[in-house]
C-alpha cells in the first residue's frame, strides 16, 4: 500500500517526509504496458519524478496540481508527473529512441544541452486569464557542470528559488517509487513551531542541526529506500534524533487520472468541426487515448456531430472503451 509520512525533529528547525508508492505505481506501469513498457532507466527517472512531486506537494498548502516536467533533447523527449492536493498522482513519458540499459540522467534528457525541467503550480478553478506559476529547475550547477541526479536538481532549485535548504533522496524500480525529503525550516517568527523550542536556536546551531540530519539522510542506500518499510527506515536513520511523527498527516497516495470523455470532447471542439470531419473521413471514427492512464475515448460520426450542435444538451452516445 502506498504511504506518505511527515515528521519533525524536536529541538531542530527541520522537517521531513517519506513516501513509498507501491500499488499505485505498479498500476501506472501496468496501464502503460499495453503501449510498450518503459526502458528501466526511464522507469527509474519517472518513478523518482513521481515520488518527488508527491513530497513537494505534501509540503505546501495549494489547491491545485503540482506538475514536474522534463523536456529532453535525448531519447527521452518528455516526462511528466502530476500530483493533486489529495495526493492522487499520474505520470507519463515519451521515448523516441533506444535507451542504453545504464543511461544516466544527462544521457536521457540533456545530450545536447537543450534539456529543460520545470515545476508548475496549476490552481484548481483557474480564472480566465489567470496563469499558473512555473519555476525553472536548473540542469547544471553554478559552474556549468551537469547535475547527475534529479534529487540534485530539485535541491538546487529549492535553495536558489525558494530559499529553502532541501535534501532529497530518491529511488524507483518497477515495483516501488520512493523518496525522502529533509528540509530546513525558517526560524524567524516561529515562536512555537509544533510545540518545540527550536525557534530560539542561533543560526549556527540551526545550520549544524540541518547538516547533521542531512548527513544521516545521505547514508540511506537505494536498496534500503526501496525495500525497507517506513518505520524501519526512519528508525535506522534517525534513532538518535527526537523524531515527532505527524500521525494526522498520514495519507495514502494513489494513482488516479483526471481525464474524462467530457474533457476529450472539449479538446475536439477546440480543434474545430473541419479537423474532426477530416479525421472521420480518413479513419471512420475519432479515437483519443490518454497518455497517462491508457484510457481510450471513441467518437463515431454521430458523436462527433453532437459535439458541434449549437446547444449540445445530450451526451455523446458511445461509451468510453478500454
Amino acid at each position: 500500500m502506498s504511504e506518505l509520512h511527515k515528521f519533525l525533529f524536536d529541538g531542530a528547525p527541520v522537517r521531513g517526509a517519506l513516501v513509498r508508492l507501491t500499488d499505485g505505481w505498479q498500476e501506472l506501469l501496468q496501464r502503460r504496458a499495453a503501449a510498450g513498457a518503459y526502458p528501466p532507466p526511464v522507469t527509474e527517472l519517472l518513478g523518482e519524478m513521481t515520488a518527488a512531486a508527491v513530497l513537494l506537494h505534501s509540503n505546501i498548502k495549494f489547491a491545485g496540481a503540482l506538475v514536474l516536467q522534463i523536456v529532453g533533447d535525448g531519447p527521452l523527449k518528455v516526462a511528466v508527473a502530476e500530483v493533486q492536493p489529495d495526493m492522487a498522482f499520474r505520470a507519463t513519458a515519451t521515448v523516441t529512441q533506444a535507451v542504453a540499459p545504464d543511461a544516466a540522467l544527462a544521457q536521457l534528457v540533456n545530450v545536447h544541452g537543450q534539456g529543460r525541467c520545470a515545476i508548475t503550480l496549476d490552481p484548481r478553478g483557474r480564472q480566465p486569464g489567470q496563469q499558473p506559476y512555473q519555476g525553472i529547475v536548473p540542469l547544471h550547477d553554478a559552474d556549468g557542470h551537469a547535475l547527475p541526479r534529479l534529487s540534485d536538481m530539485l535541491g538546487l532549485y529549492m535553495r536558489q528559488s525558494e530559499q529553502l535548504d532541501t535534501r532529497l533522496v530518491l529511488a524507483a524500480d518497477a515495483e516501488v517509487a520512493a523518496g525522502l525529503l529533509i528540509q530546513r525550516m525558517p526560524t524567524a517568527g516561529e515562536a512555537n513551531l509544533a510545540g518545540t523550542a527550536h525557534a530560539a536556536e542561533s543560526g549556527d546551531d540551526a545550520e549544524e542541526d540541518f547538516r547533521r540530519i542531512t548527513l544521516l539522510a545521505a547514508s540511506l542506500t537505494r536498496d534500503e529506500l526501496l525495500r525497507l518499510d517506513a518505520d524501519t527506515l526512519l528508525h535506522r536513520l534517525f534513532w538518535q534524533e527526537n523524531l515527532l511523527r505527524l500521525d494526522g498527516s498520514r495519507v495514502q497516495p494513489r494513482f488516479a487520472c483526471t481525464c474524462s470523455r467530457e474533457r476529450v470532447a472539449a479538446m475536439l471542439r477546440s480543434l474545430g468541426a473541419a479537423e474532426v470531419e477530416s479525421i472521420l473521413a480518413e479513419q471512420g471514427a475519432v479515437d483519443v487515448g490518454c497518455e497517462f492512464c491508457g484510457q481510450h475515448y471513441r467518437f463515431d460520426a454521430v458523436d462527433a456531430a453532437q459535439l458541434f450542435l449549437a446547444q449540445p444538451q445530450q451526451p455523446p452516445g458511445s461509451d468510453r472503451v478500454q
